[in-house]
C-alpha cells in the first residue's frame, strides 16, 4: 500500500513539471513566433526585391518553429516511461528524430520548389515588379464588361502577332532580295564565261586556219602531185 501511495503521489510532481516545462515551451513558442514575424519582416524589407530569399527565410523560420515546438521536454512528457528509465537513450532517440525530422522536411520544401518551378515563377514576379515601377499609368483592371475586357486582352494580342508576321515577311523579304542578287551575280559569271569561252573557240579556230595556210605556202599541192 505505501509503495502505491507514493507511486500516486509521484504522479502529480511529474505532472506540475511536465506542465511547467510545457508553460515554458510555450512561452518561448511566442517569443520564437514574434522573432519569426519580425525577421520575415525585415527580410522582406531588405530582400524585397527576391521573393525567392523571403521563401527560404520563411521556410527556415518555420522550420525552426517546428523544431523548438517539438523540445525535449515535450518528447519526455509523451514517452515519460522510456525517459525515466534510460534518460541519456531518451536524448538521443529526441536528437536523431529532430534530425530526421529536418531532413525530411527540406526534402519535400526543395520537391516542391522543383516541382512547381518556383524558383523561375518568383523571379518572372520579381522582374514584372521591377518593371511595372518604370509604368506610369495605372495596372489593368476588368471593366466589368466582358466584351470590352475580351477585347482589351486580345486586340493587344493580334497586334503584336499582327507585327510578328510583318516582321517576318520582312525578314525573308531581305533574305530573298540576297539569294536573288546572289543568283544574278552567279548568272553574269556564266555569261563572262561563256564569253570568254566562245572568244578563246574564236582564236583557237584563227590559229588553226593561220596554220592551214602556213603549211599550204610552206608544202604546196603542186610539189606533191609533181612527185
Amino acid at each position: 500500500m505505501e509503495e502505491v501511495v507514493s507511486c500516486r503521489s509521484s504522479e502529480p510532481i511529474l505532472t506540475d513539471s511536465a506542465q511547467t516545462s510545457e508553460n515554458t515551451g510555450s512561452h518561448v513558442s511566442g517569443e520564437t513566433e514574434v522573432q519569426e514575424n519580425s525577421a520575415v519582416n525585415s527580410a522582406k524589407c531588405e530582400a524585397r526585391r527576391s521573393r525567392l530569399k523571403v521563401f527560404n527565410k520563411v521556410m527556415e523560420k518555420s522550420l525552426q518553429r517546428l523544431v523548438a515546438d517539438a523540445s525535449f521536454n515535450r518528447f519526455a512528457h509523451s514517452f515519460h516511461p522510456l525517459c525515466k528509465q534510460n534518460p541519456q537513450m531518451a536524448e538521443v532517440i529526441h536528437k536523431q528524430f529532430i534530425s530526421d525530422l529536418q531532413k525530411a522536411i527540406q526534402e519535400d520544401i526543395n520537391r516542391v520548389i522543383e516541382e512547381g518551378d518556383l524558383q523561375v515563377k518568383l523571379e518572372e514576379l520579381d522582374r514584372l515588379e521591377e518593371q511595372a515601377k518604370n509604368t506610369p499609368g495605372p495596372a489593368w483592371r476588368p471593366s466589368g464588361i466582358p466584351e470590352q475586357d475580351v477585347c482589351s486582352v486580345l486586340v493587344p494580342y493580334h497586334q503584336g502577332q499582327e507585327e510578328y508576321v510583318r516582321r517576318e515577311l520582312r525578314k525573308l523579304q531581305k533574305e530573298n532580295a540576297a539569294l536573288a542578287q546572289r543568283v544574278q551575280s552567279g548568272r553574269d559569271t556564266i555569261v563572262n564565261t561563256e564569253q570568254r569561252i566562245a572568244a578563246a573557240v574564236d582564236e583557237w579556230k584563227g590559229s588553226v586556219a593561220d596554220l592551214e595556210s602556213f603549211m599550204s605556202s610552206l608544202c604546196p599541192s603542186e610539189n606533191f602531185e609533181s612527185l
